[in-house]
């Protein structure tokens, strides 16, 4: 079942709900009109009341509101329903089908969920998560992110950039060994904040100051930055626009999360978020392999490696991983990669059973050419 036919079956629906609603709105105003032409008629008249009453009955009875209701509302459940069958035969709404028991160090897992949401800056989260899961050294999980909030709060609300600069000057050693410009970031921005405030000479002296030593490294940064001082009153206008754009400071400040985490020994991304993004990836999967496995009677759980291999996509490949294409098992130290003449790579055992165990030349199960085992050379990722 492809997208296209859910999406036309959702639209049939929405379809369904916007007549049920014009239509309903039509009779609702219907019903207004005729209910106060009767007010008019009894407030203007010295007609019987109960004559002009009878008549509002005939012509409410002539709408059939409720029947005009009930007919709408019918095609309205009928689109509902088949949508929804559809979505069933569509989706497993029982992902539990994919759940493996596994043993789990269940204090490492609750440290990893209290560092997420500290990551994430919900401090008063992770400090009641912390307490009921009884996570050990919390305020030491705590404690940097309490930091890193701070500098960006300071800059995203106040665009301060104080306790960013201040931090950098502390950490200026390990940002340098690892090759960030973030410190020369920093001053470019504040040195363009000047500017665009009308302080040129401030933003000059500053240039000089903060700037100018890192001139070595960064010749042509610093001086795109000493250029913007003949824009001045036209900054965004200037080839150097980019440099006073307002997405500049939500780029540093992403920026400054990557380069922070880094130094702490953290990945950029929450590791409990890719975790669970990764897992929905896999799910389809999963949950097809479980169906699969359920129809010959075997049971998947026992099973040590999956007997399919995970297509995630590319932000979710962080090493190498080699995954033999004959005995459809990963690589070890065991059993690595070896690469044959022929440019073709298979597993150790592999080629050892292809070879019955080195005793004679062997065909590549890819393509004609043949070798040897020691013609086959291991291969390192």
């Amino acid at each position: 079942m492809d997208v296209d036919t859910i999406r036309e079956s959702f639209d049939r629906v929405s379809e369904k709900q916007v007549q049920y609603a014009t239509r309903s709105q039509e009779v609702i105003d219907q019903l207004i009109k005729e209910i106060e032409l009767t007010i008019a008629n009894l407030q203007e008249t010295n007609s019987d009341q109960s004559t002009i009453l009878a008549q509002l009955k005939t012509r409410i009875d002539e709408i059939t509101p409720l029947a005009q209701f009930e007919g709408c509302q019918k095609e309205l459940n009928l689109a509902i329903a088949r949508y929804t069958k559809l979505l069933e035969k569509t989706f497993t709404t029982d992902i539990s089908k994919a759940y493996r028991d596994v043993e789990m160090d269940i204090p490492t897992i609750n440290e990893i969920i209290a560092s997420h949401f500290y990551r994430q800056g919900q401090f008063e989260i992770g400090d009641r998560f912390s307490a009921e899961a009884q996570v050990s050294e919390s305020d030491i999980l705590k404690s940097p992110f309490l930091e890193m909030h701070s500098i960006l709060q300071s800059m995203k609300q106040s665009h301060d950039l104080g306790p960013a600069l201040a931090w950098v000057a502390r950490n200026r050693e390990k940002l340098l060994q690892y090759g960030s410009s973030l410190e020369l970031k920093l001053h470019e921005l504040q040195y363009v904040e000047m500017l665009k405030a009308g302080k040129r000479v401030d933003a000059l002296k500053y240039a000089r100051t903060h700037l100018a030593p890192l001139a070595n490294e960064h010749r042509a940064e610093i001086q795109k930055v000493f250029a913007c001082l003949l824009w001045e009153d036209r900054l965004d206008q200037s080839p150097y626009g980019d440099l006073s754009s307002p997405s500049h400071w939500e780029e540093l400040a992403t920026e400054m999360v990557r380069q922070f985490c880094g130094l702490m020994g953290q990945p950029f991304e929450s590791p409990l978020a890719v975790t669970l993004a990764a897992g929905a990836e896999g799910l389809p999967t999963l949950l097809k392999l479980a169906a699969v496995m359920q129809t010959k009677k075997q049971e998947w759980q026992e099973m040590k490696q999956l007997p399919v291999p995970l297509d995630l996509p590319r932000e979710y490949q962080f090493h190498s991983v080699f995954v033999c294409p004959v005995l459809r098992e990963q690589g070890s130290e065991e059993n690595p990669p070896m690469l044959m003449p022929c440019g073709h790579v298979l597993s150790r055992q592999s080629i050892l059973k292809l070879s019955k165990n080195s005793t004679r030349a062997f065909k590549c199960p890819y393509c004609p050419q043949e070798g040897t085992v020691a013609q086959c050379r291991q291969l390192y990722f």
